[in-house]
This record gives C-alpha cells, sequence and structure tokens, in this order.
C-alpha cells in the first residue's frame, strides 16, 4: 500500500507529468525538421542530397550559436560548463533543452509587479540608522552591511530590536504558540513546508480560533514544497475557516524552468511588532515529534521591535506579487516601537532569482563575512554544494589564519546532495577549515557566526538552489544578545559532532569520482 500510494502521490504524478510534457517537446521538434526536410526532398528531389547537407550545416551553426550564447551569458559561472558540453554532446535537442530549462528567471509579469511593489514599499524602508552611525559602531562590519544596501537596497539596519535566539525546533514551537495567542491584530505567516501532524494542527488550532476573534490572518506556503504533505485544494480548507490562504507559484503542467522559483522563506510576524525566521518549517520532524532522519536539529531567532518591519515588508511585498495585488502597507506597520537597551543592529535581508534581485545576495553576506572576519567563522549548513566564489573565501578566510568551521549532517535527508556535500570535504580540510558532521542526525540549521559580534540565522542554504534559484531570507545581527546564545549553541553542537579527517575524505575512491563527474551539473538543479 505505501508503494501504491507513493506512485500515486502528487509528487509523482508532477514529475511523471514534467517528463511526458519533455518528451512531447523533443517529438514535436524532430517531427518538424523530419516533415520539413521531407517536403523539401519532395519538393526538389534532384537536390536532396544538398539539401540534407545544408540542413547539417545549418543544424551546427545553430548548435555553435548557441553554445556561444551560453559562454557569453550573463549567470554564475559553473552553470556555463554543463549548458555547452549538453549542447554540444545532444547536438538540436541540447539547443531545445537549453532554451526551455536555462532561464530561471520569474516571468515579466512577475518581475514587472516586483518592481512595482519595490518603488511603492521604498517609503516605508527607513530603519533610520545611516551609514555614519553603521561605520562608527560597526567599523569594520559595517561593509558586510553596506553591501546589502547595494545588493539588497530594502535590508535597511534597524535598532530598538530585541532578539531570541532558539537551537531547537521545540523551544521554538513553544514560543511561536505563545506569540500567536497573544496576537490582536494580524498574524502573517510565510512557510515553504506545512505537514498535517501534531505541529501544523496546533498552529492551524490557534489560527483558527484568532481568526474568529477578529484577527487578520494570512497564510502563505508553496505549492511544489508541500507536494505529499497536504492536499491539492488545501489551500481552500484553510479560507473556509476564515484564512486568507495562498499557494505560491502553484505548479501547471508545462515544461518550465520558472518551477525553480520557489519560496523558500520562513517568516511570521504578529502585530508588526513580532517576528521569526529561521530553518523551521511547520511539519512534526522539525520539531522531532518524528524522527526520519535521527535528531533533527534546526535554530530559528524571533526579533522584537523595529527589526520586525523588514520581515513584515519581505511578507507584504511577495504576498502582494502573488495575489497580484497593490494594497496599502501602512495600517500595518506600527506607528511607535518600544526602545530595548542593550541590543545592537540587526538587519533582515531577503534573497531571490535575478533581475528581482541584482545579485546572489545570501552568498554575497557569506563571503563577505569569511572576508571580513580576523578571529573565527562558525557555519551550520545542510547542504554544501558550493561554487567557486564561496569555496575561495572558505580557503582564503582559513589561509589568514581564521578559525573556519563547517557543521554539516551525519544522516542525511537527500543522499545525492549528500554525497555532493562530502566530495566537497578533501579540498576545504586540506586548505585548513574544519568540518563536523553532527553524529545525532541531520542538520537543518542555516547560520553564520563571527568573531562575537556578527551572525546570520535564516532560510539560506549553501548550495545552488537557495542561491540562484529561491527566494530566501536571514536576519544580520550585529552585538545582538542572540549571538551569545547562538555561540554557545555551536560549542555544544561540536562537542556531539565528528571532525572530518583526509582520511575520512578520501573515502570510497569510486564514488568520489561520481561525484565529482555529478557536481559539473549540480548548478543546473
Amino acid at each position: 500500500m505505501r508503494i501504491l500510494k507513493r506512485i500515486f502521490s502528487r509528487f509523482s504524478i508532477v514529475a511523471l507529468t514534467i517528463i511526458l510534457f519533455f518528451i512531447v517537446d523533443v517529438l514535436v521538434i524532430c517531427g518538424i525538421i523530419y516533415l520539413f526536410a521531407g517536403w523539401l526532398a519532395v519538393q526538389f528531389p534532384q537536390a536532396a542530397s544538398w539539401i540534407t547537407i545544408a540542413l547539417q550545416v545549418l543544424g551546427w551553426l545553430i548548435v555553435f550559436l548557441t553554445a556561444l550564447h551560453a559562454a557569453n551569458r550573463d549567470m554564475v559561472p559553473e552553470t556555463k560548463i554543463p549548458w555547452i558540453l549538453c549542447i554540444v554532446f545532444l547536438n538540436i535537442f541540447g539547443v531545445a533543452i537549453y532554451c526551455v530549462f536555462s532561464s530561471h528567471r520569474p516571468t515579466r509579469k512577475v518581475q514587472e509587479r516586483y518592481r512595482l511593489l519595490y518603488e511603492y514599499a521604498k517609503k516605508y524602508e527607513n530603519g533610520g540608522v545611516t551609514l555614519r552611525r553603521l561605520n562608527e559602531d560597526m567599523r569594520r562590519w559595517s561593509d558586510v552591511s553596506e553591501v546589502l544596501f547595494a545588493d539588497e537596497p530594502s535590508a535597511c539596519v534597524y535598532e530598538n530590536t530585541k532578539t531570541e535566539y532558539f537551537p531547537t525546533g521545540e523551544l521554538f514551537w513553544a514560543r511561536l504558540l505563545e506569540d500567536l495567542e497573544r496576537a490582536e491584530k494580524y498574524i502573517f505567516m510565510e512557510y515553504f513546508i506545512i505537514s498535517r501532524g501534531e505541529f501544523w494542527d496546533s498552529i492551524l488550532e490557534v489560527l483558527a480560533r484568532k481568526v474568529k476573534e477578529g484577527v487578520e490572518v494570512r497564510f502563505m506556503y508553496d505549492d511544489i514544497g508541500c507536494m505529499g504533505k497536504v492536499h491539492l485544494v488545501y489551500h481552500k480548507k484553510m479560507e473556509k475557516l476564515g484564512i486568507k490562504c495562498v499557494k505560491f507559484n502553484p505548479f501547471v503542467p508545462v515544461v518550465t524552468n520558472v518551477h525553480n522559483n520557489r519560496d523558500h522563506r520562513k517568516i511570521t510576524v504578529i502585530d508588526g511588532r513580532i517576528g521569526y525566521t529561521g530553518g523551521i518549517n511547520l511539519a512534526d520532524e522539525y520539531v522531532n515529534v518524528e524522527h526520519p532522519f535521527g535528531n533533527w536539529k534546526d535554530t530559528a531567532v524571533r526579533l522584537e521591535g523595529e527589526g520586525v518591519k523588514g520581515l513584515l515588508l519581505m511578507f507584504l511585498k511577495l504576498y502582494n506579487i502573488s495575489v497580484r495585488s497593490n494594497e496599502d502597507f501602512s495600517p500595518y506597520i506600527p506607528p511607535v516601537y518600544e526602545k530595548f537597551e542593550g541590543e545592537g543592529f540587526v538587519q533582515p535581508y531577503g534573497s531571490g532569482p535575478r533581475p528581482m534581485y541584482a545579485r546572489s545576495v545570501g552568498e554575497d553576506v557569506y563571503i563577505n563575512i569569511l572576508n571580513t572576519a580576523k578571529d573565527y567563522v562558525w557555519i551550520m549548513t545542510p547542504y554544501l554544494v558550493i561554487d567557486y566564489r564561496l569555496r575561495e573565501a572558505l580557503v582564503m578566510a582559513a589561509a589568514r589564519g581564521v578559525d573556519v568551521r563547517i557543521i554539516t549532517p551525519y544522516i542525511p535527508d537527500k543522499r545525492v546532495v549528500f554525497a555532493l556535500t562530502r566530495s566537497n570535504y578533501l579540498a576545504l580540510i586540506r586548505a585548513g577549515v574544519k568540518i563536523y558532521e553532527y553524529t545525532p542526525g541531520f542538520i537543518h540549521a542555516k547560520g553564520f557566526l563571527s568573531d562575537d559580534k556578527v551572525g546570520t540565522v535564516g532560510t539560506i542554504n549553501c548550495d545552488y538552489r537557495s542561491f540562484l534559484f529561491h527566494f530566501e531570507d536571514a536576519v544580520f545581527m550585529y552585538r545582538t544578545r542572540a549571538l551569545v546564545d547562538m555561540k554557545r549553541d555551536f560549542e555544544q553542537t561540536f562537542a556531539v559532532s565528528a571532525l572530518q579527517t583526509e582520511s575520512d575524505a578520501k573515502r570510497n575512491v569510486v564514488w568520489r569520482g561520481v561525484c565529482e563527474l555529478a557536481k559539473i551539473f549540480a548548478p543546473l538543479f
């Protein structure tokens, strides 16, 4: 029964639909070429051989020009080699695959809606912290903050924000329920995955009750992220409860790379004064009610105060893009915020596909932290499928004497991605980077901590999907109280993790060779 359930699941049906549509597209292209060649042969029988030669030359010319286009295109360098290989070896079919799948940009309509909302939201994006103050207070770390102004201009710096760090999903769950119960005006939530179970059911029960109390509740979840977790029209069930629910980028049976633009964010905003983000989705494994991969290690951060505005505006922009609306944001922004003494600065920021974001914002922040650090950079990430830029930043930081440590899972959730992660160990270990595997199970946290002064917590993995395709979010923090708890969590996690050696990284030579080949095509997926 379990096998049949998987075979007839929505995920399997969608995968089969994509494959069938791709096969149909290829057959149509082949059919057009075959019919055209046949028509020419009938119309000009005396020149049939010359027509065949001309078509072959034309095909080679198209392949050459397409490969030239890929080589000179404005995209991540690591994606160029696999596309050129695909074009050259698969000939005209490689050209067709390139034309359909090489772009991961949202549609022009989505881009235009985002541009309009971005311009509209500018009047609210004022954290009150000037670049002069950043340079005076943050000193060398102000460069990391300033790069966000260049890459993601809406990523304002806020003060008067209390921060709280959660080292486990269980602690996050309890605190989130408390805050949801306190909501008076609205609750906005945006998550990549929701899944029926104890965790989500407890959240939904509170949301449904708060709607009856007059609280406005909006919820946005990713359609493909939730495949197999909730049924196709689950959003309608939530709407019947009075919740304004949206499926982000719903799947349609068309062969397009736009399906790669997923909403990987995890955001909760309550009354514009309390906000959450981190790696935790609303499913039982994230809070260890279920244990599919051993103990699930995840983290989150809670903001209270002015900095919540950054998360709020991120939610409102993507929500309005999804519902094709241009609502007034001002009713949701508190007129004044409480002041919190002894806290530093926070800078919530988003990341996403070009051209909605000018650069790979999430990766740029990580690289700039590595380039600025003097003492240490500690990293938690479930996946380590990195490009040349980030690999060189890790290596150069270690070469300067910075204590660079990375914690990855011991028990994987995706075996292929785990193999690709391990294939990066050897070069990094030889360069002086320390890599630990979290032996109790799977680590899903995404965090950077450096020099006791700065840290990030959010949804951004160290892989191509997070850097290129997904809509992501995180919070950059400078001298906040959450960083103290974050460092303690790192130290406790190191204690239960296994330090990897060169001999560990060299194990299974054949499998490492397969992974090296697979790494060539990793940027495409």
